[in-house]
């Protein structure tokens, strides 16, 4: 049946669809060094910077630098602003030019050097300051030129580099040639960490109950570039008045307008239903620069009915929605901590009982086939190539649990896949795989699936530095039904009050109900009567990431953006609980290479966000 029109469904308030948007970061970019090219003077560098498909894999140019001319130590004035997303691989690619000529076209000039890193990398660099050697890579040179392959236009104004490359490690180089160093250094842009507190009250809204007065609510909406809205706050609802005062809220800028003040900004007002049908009284809009004025007569609104003003000539108003008091003020976030040293301990614990079925054989989980990874390995893949870049000396500590260990048939919840009871940290992602593969051939699978043991072992660690400098992130994949619930929500209870947080990934056909209620987004998790300080679980199922087509690469990326995403809110929320302020990020080096003026770059490509 169709619903009124003037009705709305709840699942469209309490779903507070779309994430808060990403802060902006601004690059800037330094090389040292350079290729020399040019016979009676210095090299003329340009910097190109291309960002990657999640899909397609194909390079797309976002922007350049200024030309500096008559240099081999260029500081680059010209930024590049882009969207950060801590959940997402976002690829990047740079490419130096000495620039001999007014073409727009990249091969009339000789190519200087190039980079590949992630905007991770950057970010997760001491200072977010990372230095990267330039190279000359082969597998995107012409054979006949020398020179990068030449860029196609798509259409939209953005260049598509013509050749698919096959990733970030294909940067090939020639053997002994010194192409210089590219200097990128990641600054949060300022109005990206302020949050506006404000007040609403509202005059003679319509009456919408038969037997009382209407129970008014505001739900808030920011606009998109595409001319959809997207919800970012709702109100409480007050009972039973048409002349209702709402409590002060607070929100991001960026969730308000995503950084733009001018930015349309839509406001509904509702009667509550208990049954969800809620009754639309009106609307109106404003922006983030009117509601800045303060409460003043700019800030009293009309509360329209449009299809009541279409069908009665002498309709007015629904009412008045009126502005009481708006403040902003700046507070500390994820990249300030970073920033500031914090580092993110990673730590990974792989389930080993019987359930998962015989490894050697090819229906089950651990099966390790020649031809692809298996659910654990890419999950952990997944999440640890993102998060490895936020932990400097990249050692991992690698647990499994529900198996028997040799030689004398032990079961174990807490065991090194490396063996080495004293250190179970791996080097890097391809160490951690490299044990779980050992592991498999030496270990039997048991059980039961017990989960407290891991959670101790890690909040054991995460407990020992509570000054700010370390947060602690423990990944759990595991395919069954958790034997230990009791214990397990015990220990989360405890380990909310630390700097930790949980992410599970539940692979196979099980039922997940139990790790749903440990996700406690509908209802904070509690043990002994004891709510958990913070909710600092996230939980998923493997299976809603599977993806038909084959392509492991894009389904993945969208499993490590959903257990990701909740992280940095999860890291300040500790902090801000514990009083911890942002330490001051490390001093960069101090260059001071001779330079001469900057002159505008031979293009001016349109400028898009990642």
């Amino acid at each position: 049946m169709e619903q009124p029109e003037d009705m709305a469904s709840l699942s469209e308030f309490d779903s507070l669809a779309g994430s808060i948007p990403a802060t902006k970061v601004e690059i800037t970019v330094s090389c040292r060094n350079l290729l020399d090219k040019d016979m009676f003077s210095k090299s003329d560098p340009l910097c190109v910077m291309y960002t990657q498909g999640m899909e397609n894999k194909q390079w797309r140019e976002f922007g350049r630098t200024e030309v500096i001319d008559n240099t081999l130590n260029p500081d680059f004035v010209r930024k590049f602003i882009v969207d950060y997303f801590f959940e997402e691989k976002q690829n990047l690619r740079f490419d130096l030019y000495d620039v001999d000529s007014k073409s727009p076209d990249l091969s009339k000039h000789d190519f200087l050097g190039q980079a590949f890193c992630t905007l991770g990398e950057i970010v997760g660099s001491p200072g977010s300051r990372l230095e990267k050697p330039l190279t000359i890579g082969a597998f995107s040179l012409n054979s006949r030129t020398g020179k990068p392959m030449p860029a196609v236009s798509n259409g939209s104004g953005l260049w598509m580099e013509s050749l698919r490359t096959t990733g970030l490690e294909a940067s090939g180089g020639v053997p002994g040639k010194k192409c210089g160093t590219i200097i990128l250094s990641a600054e949060e842009l300022s109005n990206c960490r302020d949050v506006a507190t404000m007040q609403f009250c509202a005059n003679k809204l319509d009456k919408k109950d038969f037997f009382g007065k209407s129970d008014p609510f505001l739900v808030f909406y920011r606009s998109n570039e595409d001319g959809t809205f997207t919800i970012c706050h709702k109100t409480e609802v007050m009972k039973n008045t048409l002349n209702p005062v709402w409590q002060t809220f607070s929100i991001p800028v960026r969730a308000l307008c995503n950084g733009d003040y001018d930015r349309t900004i839509k406001v509904e007002v509702y009667d509550w239903d208990r049954d969800g049908s809620h009754d639309f009284i009106g609307e109106f809009t404003t922006s983030y620069r009117e509601l800045a004025r303060g409460q003043s007569q700019f800030n009293i609104y009309e509360v329209v009915n449009p299809k009541k003003k279409m069908k009665k000539k002498k309709y007015v108003n629904s009412g008045t929605v009126t502005l009481l008091s708006f403040a902003v003020e700046s507070e500390c976030t994820f990249l300030d901590y970073i920033k500031g040293g914090t580092q993110i301990n990673f730590t990974v614990a792989i389930d080993f009982t019987a359930s998962n079925g015989n490894p050697s054989q090819s229906t089950s989980l651990h099966y390790m086939s020649p031809y692809q990874l298996n659910a654990y390995a890419l999950a952990l893949t997944a999440v640890g190539e993102i998060i490895q870049h936020y932990d400097s000396d990249k050692m991992f500590p690698a647990l499994g649990f529900g198996a028997k260990l040799p030689p004398d048939g032990r079961v174990s919840h807490e065991f090194p896949l490396n063996g080495n009871q004293e250190n179970p940290s791996c080097c890097g992602i391809d160490g951690i795989l490299e044990a779980y593969h050992r592991s498999l051939r030496t270990v039997q699978l048991y059980g039961p699936t017990n989960f407290a043991p891991v959670v101790t072992h890690v909040a054991r660690n995460a407990a020992a530095v509570q000054d700010g400098s370390q947060y602690s992130v423990l990944l759990i994949i595991t395919d069954g039904v958790i034997s230990d619930m009791a214990q397990t929500k015990e220990a989360i209870v405890n380990a909310a009050k630390l700097p930790m947080s949980i992410i599970i990934v539940g692979v196979g056909q099980a039922e997940f109900d139990a790790m749903v209620e440990l996700d406690g987004d509908d209802v904070r998790i509690s043990s002994r009567g004891k709510l958990a300080e913070r909710d600092i679980v996230q939980f998923v199922p493997f299976r809603d990431y599977v993806d038909r087509t084959g392509n492991h690469v894009l389904s993945m990326a969208r499993l490590a953006r959903d257990v990701l995403a909740e992280i940095p809110d999860q890291l300040v929320s500790y902090m801000k609980a514990q009083g911890i302020r942002p330490r001051p990020p490390p001093a960069a080096p101090t260059h001071s290479p001779s330079q001469s003026p900057a002159r505008t770059p031979p293009a001016s490509p349109l400028h898009t966000h990642i």
